[in-house]
């Protein structure tokens, strides 16, 4: 078994998930929750032996008071919210070789009207953010096929190879003898100008599309030869 440094194990995280559908549903939207963020990579860090150690560098936290004025213009209700912002260091462990590490600065932000949870809501949010930044997973409002579709035509194609040149090139004059037609009729009829400015994907589509007419060309060309016997 090939035993994969912290950069391979990192990718192989990424690989397992592309994506997250928003599940968790607040007042105005959906939205991805936490929990959801940290199980969609937990399996996955476990078997490959990954750990995330999280370290509080700064803290700061404000104050803001909010008051509620009634009908006859008194103040009803005062509350004070806190505003908890963290500096961390986010550090990637590889657990087969623990001096095998990646830190990462980064930051959290919490909002509390009790004021005792705010450190653990930055905590929470500078993780969730933090995977779904470092995984670069996407959380759009399409299913994930939608998504999908979104990927490959961002990805940038595959050129085609001098293998599927040479194929394709011999395919073309094979159809070309059968029809007592020139290559360069055959290009024109499948609107190739250049073929090494294909895609790879388009000259799979290309030899598909050649090998059904030659077949359709011989079982013709039968026919007439059996005929004329």
């Amino acid at each position: 078994m090939i035993e994969l440094n912290i950069y391979q194990k990192l990718i192989e995280v990424r690989k397992a998930v592309p994506y997250l559908k928003k599940e968790a549903q607040g007042k105005q939207y959906n939205y991805t929750g936490s929990s959801q963020v940290l199980s969609s990579v937990r399996e996955k860090m476990d078997e490959l032996g990954l750990l995330l150690i999280p370290r509080i560098i700064s803290k700061q936290v404000s104050e803001s008071a909010i008051e509620f004025i009634g009908d006859n213009g008194h103040v009803t209700k005062r509350t004070i919210t806190y505003f908890t912002e963290l500096d961390l260091t986010m550090t990637w462990v590889n657990a087969d070789k623990p001096d095998e590490t990646i830190e990462c600065p980064w930051y959290g932000q919490g909002v509390d009207i009790a004021g005792e949870k705010g450190v653990g809501k930055a905590l929470t949010y500078a993780e969730k953010y933090f995977i779904l930044k470092q995984f670069n997973i996407a959380t759009d409002k399409d299913d994930p096929d939608a998504f999908q579709e979104k990927a490959e035509q961002y990805r940038k194609p595959e050129p085609i190879t001098s293998k599927e040149i040479g194929l394709l090139k011999t395919k073309v004059l094979e159809f070309a003898t059968l029809r007592e037609k020139s290559d360069t009729d055959v290009y024109k009829v499948l609107g190739v100008a250049d073929v090494t400015g294909l895609s790879s994907k388009e000259a799979k589509e290309i030899l598909a599309k050649l090998t059904g007419w030659i077949t359709s060309a011989t079982k013709e060309l039968a026919k007439k030869e059996k005929k004329g016997a």
